[in-house]
């Protein structure tokens, strides 16, 4: 029986039932479907007991960096074997959907859920969320891609609307699960709590069928966020599947009562049961053991019982291993005067601060998972070195993770003054700072972007007695560090890392891993420099995206703001040199757009990585455009003095803007800047590129403006001929550009008819023949009536 004819054989009860879950976590069963079991996700695997919605209790699982950390490695290679690892971890903890990943874009960096998120750039946050997908179901897991759509703030996330704009939408907002979708095919999506432009996203027909299913091609089941359910039957008519978590039974007789009294199509019920049904077989698939019995999958439930709660008994080394090389490949060496780094380990080291020793790893919320083990950076940089010393300097605060000091008798000016002693005699001093747990977790969005004032105190009073200071930072989103960049030479960017993130840093700041992170965010200056500071989180709600395309690098590069730090800044302990950058543009009927091909040189002492990225602009655009966008990416690992040509191609679809008046993507034909360098702001190598356009037309409507018709393709020379010969002069010609069409009969003296004006139209959309000689004369002939006149 095909699943099809299967969710067909159901009755309409058990249909309904379907499309509730049974519990907070499992589907519901229906006779020959079996119930499958949701967990959290995606940088680990927070399985619970079906009626637990919190934390505690919940299964061990290795904790992969998050998606913040994640997204600074650039190495979408790295990514899918983090997220095979999730899907093998998933599968022992009888685990059939992945929540994950979490893609959405980070418009301002106070949203609390940003260490979640991968980037405020859509190709990166589509290319690491595509990455994720494909590692997790080629595990046999089903991955969920969330949260769908416009999710950028945890302010009454539940109700407001954001308010945005077709193209912001489209080109920022749906990019990145376009992208996802259509390169990765996930089994399954998450629709948002927040509404769109007036409309809760589940109950939104246009978004989740019309787009996502009639122009991607999403052949999955969409389930909405646990609670996110406002009216059930709009849902289920908009394409909305499943509703998680389960409504009960007075939900299925709400959905029942409807398909009967004729208020609810059976028909789309029959469709989102199919596809619960789909998802259900497609789980017993994966879970039943091979044929030989190798990779049997183990009895459901037997690994639970046999294991329980004890964090060692999950322990996988090899996965904390992948972890340890995922989070060291995600650090950002933001700055490095005077090559203080890598430390030498008989170098004296003073270590500084509360969070090297309680390692802030991860962010609160749903996401948040317990640790199989836990690396702290203290215990490394010990193991690395001869002589460390270690002074707390402050404490982390109830409700931190980890907790506060053990010794809460101490000030936090006795702190200070410790952390001082220690540091006075000390070669190099690393400070550990960073935001507490309670500064970013889900439900709340942040006030500020500040360091804790205690951390900064202590940070002048080692600054005082020892400037040789590496400032190492834990936090899932940025934070402000023109206060605090200017004094000290070294700063590492060490995000949320997960588990085995202590000897990751260790690795790093001993050389072990050259950096090779990048920022998938700017760090700005000061707040009030980013792109939604008057706009976020809203007022009334109501959050209005007035900055419309203009998020994150491109922002700051459209109005030469200066920041701290700019988009893909990173830097090594070797230096890499760009030439030879030659461009060739794709046909105008195929996938490339253009292919970039440089040669990059290791020109220092020690092998390392080097990010490679390709930003391009086209600067005589008809519309406001980024002056650059990221358009493709490469990591290169080179040997010292080692070249290798590396090649870069482009997506002829990230060439495209989203064309508000025709209402679909669009290519502009002309030439095209090319850029590839080290960062958003280090570009080494520039070249221009003829593209060719899209040959389809703009529609030309009544409604349309006498310029856009003079800018046709087809009629525009006929039109500007037609006002020319009117005896219009330039100046009004200028003004009449503005006008409607439909506005010329009316104009004495135009010489356009509404006769020849519909005639017009129809030749410029396809529906009037060809221009010929006769359409010619018709148009240009002198009218032998007054304009005003209909004919």
């Amino acid at each position: 029986m095909t699943k099809k004819s299967r969710a067909r054989a159901l009755t309409v009860e058990q249909k309904a039932r379907l499309l509730s879950g049974a519990s907070f976590w499992s589907t519901a069963e229906a006779p020959g479907v079996p119930p499958v079991y949701l967990a959290d996700g995606p940088h680990g695997v927070r399985r619970l007991a079906p009626d637990v919605g919190d934390i505690e209790g919940a299964v061990p699982a290795t904790c992969f960096p998050p998606a913040v950390a994640l997204g600074s490695t650039f190495d979408v290679g790295l990514v899918a074997r983090v997220g095979a690892a999730v899907a093998a971890e998933a599968r022992a903890r009888d685990v059939d959907v992945v929540l994950g990943p979490g893609i959405n874009i980070k418009r301002s960096p106070l949203c609390g859920r940003n260490f979640e998120y991968v980037s405020e750039d859509p190709l990166l946050a589509g290319e690491i969320g595509a990455a994720l997908v494909t590692g997790i179901q080629g595990g046999g897991v089903a991955a969920c891609v969330k949260h769908f759509a416009a999710n950028n703030q945890e302010t009454e996330r539940m109700r407001v609307s954001a308010d945005v704009d077709e193209r912001t939408l489209r080109e920022i907002y749906l990019r990145a699960f376009q992208r996802v979708v259509t390169r990765a095919r996930p089994a399954t999506l998450m629709s948002s709590y927040n509404r769109v432009n007036g409309t809760h996203t589940g109950e939104d027909r246009r978004l989740t069928t019309d787009v996502l299913r009639g122009e991607w091609g999403f052949e999955g089941l969409v389930m909405s966020d646990w609670g996110a359910v406002h009216d059930r039957l709009a849902g289920i008519r908009a394409g909305l599947d499943l509703e998680m978590p389960g409504a009960g039974e007075a939900r299925v007789a709400e959905i029942v009562a409807a398909v009967r009294s004729g208020v609810l199509d059976p028909a789309d019920v029959d469709r989102s049961a199919a596809r619960v049904v789909a998802l259900a077989l497609a789980a017993r698939a994966a879970r039943a053991p091979a044929e030989d019995g190798t990779d049997a999958a183990p009895a459901p439930g037997a690994l639970l019982a046999e294991r329980g709660d004890d964090p060692e008994a999950w322990h996988d080394a090899a996965h904390h291993a992948l972890a340890r090389e995922a989070a060291s490949r995600a650090i950002v060496l933001l700055k490095n005067d005077g090559g203080l780094l890598p430390l030498a380990p008989r170098t004296r080291l003073a270590v500084i601060g509360e969070l090297a020793r309680t390692p802030r790893f991860q962010g609160a919320g749903s996401s948040q998972i317990v640790p199989t083990h836990v690396d702290d950076a203290l215990a490394a940089i010990r193991d690395s070195a001869t002589d460390v010393v270690f002074a707390p300097g402050y404490g982390l605060g109830a409700g931190s993770a980890g907790g506060a000091l053990a010794d809460e008798s101490r000030t936090d000016g006795a702190l200070a003054a410790e952390a001082a002693a220690a540091a006075r005699d000390a070669g190099v001093v690393l400070f550990f700072a960073g935001l507490p747990q309670s500064a970013e977790a889900e439900g709340r969005d942040r006030e500020h972007i500040e360091l804790p004032a205690d951390q900064l105190n202590v940070l002048d009073q080692v600054l005082a007695v020892n400037p040789r200071v590496v400032v190492v930072l834990s936090n899932g989103s940025v934070v402000r560090l023109s206060g605090s960049a200017d004094r000290v030479p070294a700063i590492v960017e060490g995000w949320l890392l997960g588990q085995a993130g202590g000897g990751a840093l260790a690795d790093v700041l001993f050389g072990r891993v050259n950096p090779s992170g990048r920022l998938a965010e700017t760090v700005p200056l000061r707040l009030e420099d980013t792109p939604a500071w008057t706009g976020f989180p809203g007022t009334g709600l109501h959050v209005t995206y007035g900055e419309g395309i203009f998020v994150g690098y491109r922002w700051y590069d459209a109005r030469d703001l200066a920041v701290q730090y700019p988009f893909g800044h990173g830097l090594s302990y070797t230096t890499f040199a760009y030439a030879d950058l030659t461009v060739a543009p794709g046909p105008a009927d195929g996938v490339v757009g253009l292919t970039a091909r440089l040669t990059v040189t290791n020109t220092g002492g020690v092998a390392g990585r080097e990010v490679v990225q390709c930003y391009v602009s086209e600067p005589g655009s008809a519309v406001p455009r980024a002056p650059r966008a990221l358009a493709t990416f490469a990591v290169v690992d080179l040997a010292p003095g080692e070249s290798r040509e590396v090649e870069l191609v482009v997506d002829r679809s990230d060439l495209a803007f989203w064309d508000v008046r025709a209402d679909r993507w669009h290519v502009e034909g002309g030439a095209y800047r090319v850029e590839v360098g080290a960062s958003s702001r280090d570009l080494r190598v520039a070249a221009e590129v003829e593209v060719p356009g899209d040959a389809v037309a703009t529609l030309l409507t009544a409604g349309s403006s006498v310029g856009e018709a003079m800018a046709h393709p087809v009629v525009g020379p006929t039109v500007t001929a037609l006002l020319r010969a009117a005896g219009l002069s330039d100046d009004v010609m200028i003004m009449t550009q503005a006008m409607p069409l439909e506005r010329l009969p009316y104009q004495p003296g135009s010489g356009v008819t509404h006769r020849r004006l519909r005639h017009l139209l129809g030749i410029a959309n396809g529906t009037g023949g060809p221009l010929t000689r006769a359409a010619e004369r018709l148009l240009t002939l002198p009218s032998r009536r007054g304009p005003s006149r209909h004919r």
